[in-house]
């Protein structure tokens, strides 16, 4: 995270991630099509607090519930400013699956999350699995149901890109990723 609030330095450091590891190492198979069409929103916030991003979060789930998947498949909220700390970021993520509901996308709107110090239950901070979920700012990504499904559908062995996924970060390791987001 940076010290300076620089939104435009944060949406290249968010673009440089998504197409060097998220595309570029293929972890998300699905990403490079809606990426190439220009259907990822990527939406820097400037909250400074829980109940600004909260308030945030909601207007992008009522832009991406009114706007078609052809000009807006997937949002990336990335929120610099506020939720730092994992802990809390990962508790902010029961707030953001109860505006889903709130707002009756449940079944239309997922939030997927993406944070530095990502840390998966019954993990170790330094275990390479982490990795598949580290970004350089705590985002809250935005998924279509629909989108997901059809693209898993699509997908010859959706079960095998976790497996796939953990074996090139156990390859790559941390300071592997650091350098891939630096070069």
């Amino acid at each position: 995270m940076t010290d300076a609030f620089d939104p435009a330095r944060v949406e290249a450091d968010v673009r440089r991630w998504l197409e060097r590891a998220v595309i570029g190492l293929n972890l998300c198979p699905f990403a490079k099509a809606v990426y190439a069409r220009n259907q990822v929103r990527i939406v820097v916030s400037d909250a400074s607090t829980e109940r600004a991003l909260l308030e945030q979060l909601g207007e992008e789930m009522a832009l991406l519930r009114d706007t078609p998947a052809g000009q807006v498949d997937t949002t990336l909220l990335v929120h610099p400013q506020v939720l730092g700390d994992f802990l809390d970021f990962n508790d902010f993520l029961d707030d953001a699956d109860a505006l889903v509901e709130a707002l009756d996308l449940d079944g239309v709107l997922q939030v997927a999350s993406f944070h530095p110090h990502y840390q998966f239950a019954g993990t170790e901070p330094d275990d390479a699995v982490n990795l598949t979920n580290h970004a350089p700012y705590p985002i809250l990504h935005l998924l279509r149901e629909d989108s997901v499904d059809r693209a898993v559908a699509a997908y010859p062995e959706p079960d095998s890109i976790i497996e796939r996924n953990v074996a090139t970060m156990q390859e790559l390791g941390s300071e592997g990723f650091e350098q891939l987001l630096r070069r």
